[in-house]
């Protein structure tokens, strides 16, 4: 079995490597090491998640992936879940979270009933946190949504503020013709925002 580690945080202004030494020491507590990282910056309230899928292509049946927290891959709707977990699952691909204490113990027993046992409970606690996962995005959607209108009907809303000097860099490289790939793994950003920044380029250079 080999494990595949995953970090996502939501925005280019988040540090998705933040839970990379956490993970490598949760590693070697349970004696196992990690083959490779996958890291994007993408909300994971939609299936666009294009490194997880990348890990997903990439892993061989009884692989698996090792992740901080069960967030990090999902905070679908109920529909978009199961078409992800249907992809994990009929793959064969292993969920180590460390939020899920019983996906822990598969990383150390050989036993195929207790293996089985241990794969049943995982997949139901699986759908209890991804449901956990996606109330608390929806929530915190609506509150933010409730602050914002406050903040507007008392004139103080300014929008969120542009990271401009992370556009500069994407700026830079996307001159000097490097791809969307590399962009990512050298900043840290999405691709929605280095497409944002190509079509303003673009669009100077139109006129």
């Amino acid at each position: 079995m080999r494990i595949y580690g995953y970090l996502r945080a939501s925005t280019e202004d988040q540090d998705a490597n933040r839970a990379k030494d956490t993970l490598i020491e949760f590693a070697k507590s349970l004696k196992i090491k990690v083959s490779a990282w996958f890291v994007e910056n993408e909300s994971a309230a939609e299936l666009n998640l294009l490194e997880l899928f990348r890990l997903l292509e990439y892993a061989e049946p009884g692989d698996a992936m090792l992740i901080e927290q069960v967030d990090r891959i999902t905070r679908l709707s109920e529909a978009d879940w199961k078409k992800l977990k249907h992809i994990i699952f009929s793959n064969n691909i292993r969920i180590i979270s460390m939020d899920l204490p019983t996906s822990h113990k598969m990383t150390k027993s050989d036993d195929e009933f207790q293996n089985r046992i241990l794969e049943a409970v995982n997949e139901m606690m699986l759908d209890v946190l991804a449901a956990t996962a996606r109330k608390n995005y929806t929530d915190r959607r609506r509150r933010q949504k409730e602050g914002i209108l406050k903040a507007k009907l008392k004139g103080k809303y300014k929008g969120r503020p542009e990271n401009i000097e992370l556009q500069q860099k994407i700026e830079s490289f996307l001159l000097d013709g490097k791809s969307y790939s590399y962009i990512v793994n050298m900043l840290g950003c999405s691709r929605h925002t280095i497409s944002k920044v190509n079509k303003r380029i673009n669009s100077s250079n139109d006129t």
